[in-house]
């Protein structure tokens, strides 16, 4: 996204943390940004403190909601070029000790996988119906690849948005739209709640990534999702999925489609 045409930007979850820190970027970089959230409050802030970037309060834990985001930037950013699912939440509590009611499980689910997999679904056809290259970041974790026993639902969400955004780089091969992973570590975020921040510098990672971002490198990873070791071991995975892929014959996204209806 260093590039010098104008992109057309949607990222969620992007009042605050990493969104909010790509956002910034991708705005002086002079593309158009809008970013969503369920907090009036933060967007508003993120709005005055970055002019030019566009704000919808709404809430993707729910179809409604993401079908009402979907409706959104068909209206208002019909020429979307790169969708960033950034949206999460982390509860840290253990398995053995989790009596929260269902709802807040489900909630989490529903933010970390259920959105970004369904939002794809909503929006993908868009970006290939202008015909113009495109970039899909799906955010996972360091979490999706080594389990955190005090964030364990946070970290199977993760390893499944993982295990999906293989498969939709797959399906989405032959297609000018490129689908990313970004992996962070622990960053110094908001993610987890009041007093729980740690990790890795927030404009540091972002410095970082963000070159990395254009749809050049298929993940992308910082610090301990960076090493040699870490990358080998992903690249032996993906030459496996490779071999495997094909042992049956599953319809793949053509270059161009027609919107639905």
């Amino acid at each position: 996204m260093a590039t010098h045409e104008k992109r057309a930007v949607l990222i969620t979850g992007g009042g605050s943390g990493i969104g909010l820190g790509l956002a910034e970027r991708l705005l002086a970089a002079g593309h158009r940004v809008l970013v969503t959230g369920r907090s009036p409050g933060r967007l508003t802030a993120a709005a005055d403190r970055l002019p030019g970037l566009e704000i919808f309060v709404n809430d993707i834990a729910n179809p409604e909601g993401r079908q009402r985001l979907a409706d959104h930037v068909v209206q208002v950013m019909p020429e979307l070029d790169v969708l960033i699912n950034n949206a999460g939440v982390q509860r840290r509590v253990g398995i053995a000790s989790d009596r929260s009611p269902w709802a807040e499980s489900q909630n989490e689910i529903d933010i970390l996988f259920a959105a970004p997999v369904h939002l794809g679904r909503l929006l993908v056809p868009y970006m290939l119906a202008h015909g113009r290259p495109g970039v899909l970041v799906n955010v996972t974790s360091g979490g999706a690849f080594f389990p955190q026993p005090f964030a364990p639902l946070y970290s199977a969400a993760k390893a499944a948005l993982h295990s999906y955004t293989v498969n939709l780089r797959h399906a989405l091969r032959t297609t000018p739209v490129r689908v990313v992973e970004l992996i962070p570590p622990a960053v110094s975020t908001a993610l987890a709640g009041p007093g729980q921040a740690h990790g890795a510098d927030l404009d540091e990672f972002c410095d970082t990534v963000f070159p990395l971002l254009d749809g050049s490198h298929s993940e992308v990873g910082f610090g301990p999702t960076a090493t040699p070791g870490f990358t080998a071991q992903r690249a032996t995975e993906q030459n496996a999925f490779e071999a495997m892929s094909s042992r049956f014959d599953v319809p793949v996204y053509q270059p161009h489609v027609l919107v639905p209806e």
